[in-house]
């Protein structure tokens, strides 16, 4: 099969597109002929080795933690899919990926495609929605009618994170930019602050819950928009838990892993047109190298996907 591997941590020219062995099954393995994935920030973060001293990976290494395809073939362990059937997933990290025409996937870790949209949008969903629902959800414990602020609404997660907010019944507040406004309104956000106009700490108050997806000077001053009680949940850097308690505030962190039961509920809100998935760049597998770096700039506007096969 034709794949994007790397051999050494470097930079994005250390992607090569060449020839692999088809993936090993386990027992309880899926092989998903992989028609396309996406580019998450960690994938150029792992290229660049710096996660090396958290998942030791052998080389050479398939990147990219998104996938949607078919079904090629399950281990004998394998009860819930059958060759033909569309699924999507958010595999194993410590995996080898699917920047590949294939990629082996636990059976636990998959759910059905989402019938009403095509593998490329839904190639964009897995990670950054499990993201956006385990720090809104899962650890924030948004309900209906709390305010939310979410950091960079017309990001990956933030695209998400905003629609599944408002879909959830929360006043949900946004920072974007000020060409993006009518795009983030669209997907739900009640409240955009301009960030290039406007700081946000002097705009957002008596928050619920603050969504950080940005870190650094942004996390600091999102402790002051909180209300009493609220949290701040962060995927970046990690928030003090000695800060929140002086403040009388609370702390969250979230660094996911596979998840199939929130994208099997996932799958229901896109079919019913509560989700949709919003494409910033589309790329073919010899450009993987040219989609990683267009995710370096931090300027896309929702998920940089590439086309590894066909339907």
């Amino acid at each position: 099969m034709k794949a994007a591997r790397i051999h050494a941590y470097g930079a994005s020219s250390e992607i090569r597109i060449e020839d692999a062995p088809l993936p090993m099954l386990n027992d309880d393995d899926v092989l998903i002929r992989v028609v396309a994935t996406s580019v998450n920030p960690v994938d150029w973060k792992i290229r660049k080795g710096y996660l090396k001293a958290f998942i030791p990976y052998e080389m050479p290494l398939i990147m990219g933690w998104d996938v949607s395809g078919v079904v090629e073939k399950t281990g004998p362990a394998v009860t819930r899919f059958k060759p033909g059937d569309a699924v999507y997933s958010r595999p194993d990290i410590a995996r080898n990926g699917a920047y590949a025409e294939y990629v082996a996937v636990r059976e636990t870790e998959i759910a059905f495609k989402p019938a009403t949209i095509s593998h490329v949008e839904a190639a964009s969903l897995p990670l950054v929605s499990i993201t956006a629902w385990e720090a809104l959800f899962t650890t924030a414990n948004l309900t209906p009618g709390q305010r939310v602020l979410i950091h960079a609404g017309a990001g990956g997660v933030g695209s998400i994170a905003v629609q599944l907010a408002r879909a959830k019944g929360a006043h949900v507040t946004t920072t974007a930019s000020a060409p993006k406004s009518a795009l983030v309104r669209s997907l739900g956000a009640d409240e955009v602050i301009d960030y290039h106009a406007q700081d946000f700490a002097n705009v957002a108050k008596d928050m619920d819950v603050v969504f950080d997806t940005i870190g650094g000077e942004v996390q600091e001053k999102s402790w002051g928009v909180l209300k009493p009680g609220g949290m701040l949940v962060s995927i970046t850097d990690r928030p003090s838990e000695d800060r929140a308690k002086a403040m009388g505030k609370r702390a969250g962190y979230v660094f996911i892993g596979p998840n199939a039961a929130i994208l099997k509920d996932l799958g229901q809100m896109v079919d019913l047109g509560q989700i949709r998935p919003l494409i910033a760049a589309e790329f073919g597998l010899n450009d993987t190298a040219k989609a990683q770096d267009f995710s370096e700039t931090g300027r896309a506007t929702g998920k940089i996907v590439i086309y590894a096969g066909h339907p």
